[in-house]
């Protein structure tokens, strides 16, 4: 198993929340919701897609994204 850790922002907008992995943003990494936890939700599920299709790409990741061999969890509070 591998795990990747990267930096999101995360931002209110008019009636929705914005989210989005800055490095990965032109590769789509970018996502809504309607509540903070959904958009917390909703960019992870879009940055292991972006980061997925990277690898299998054969491109290399940006820095900011570190990659560990050992499973992690993240707590922000």
């Amino acid at each position: 198993m591998r795990s990747f850790t990267f930096p999101i922002e995360i931002e209110p907008d008019e009636d929705r929340w914005f989210a989005r992995v800055p490095d990965l943003e032109s590769q789509g990494a970018a996502a809504w919701g309607y509540t903070r936890e959904e958009a917390l939700r909703n960019i992870q599920e879009v940055a292991q897609m972006v980061i997925e299709s990277l690898l299998e790409d054969g491109k290399t990741l940006p820095p900011s994204i570190r990659e560990s061999g050992q499973p992690t969890i993240s707590i922000s509070i």
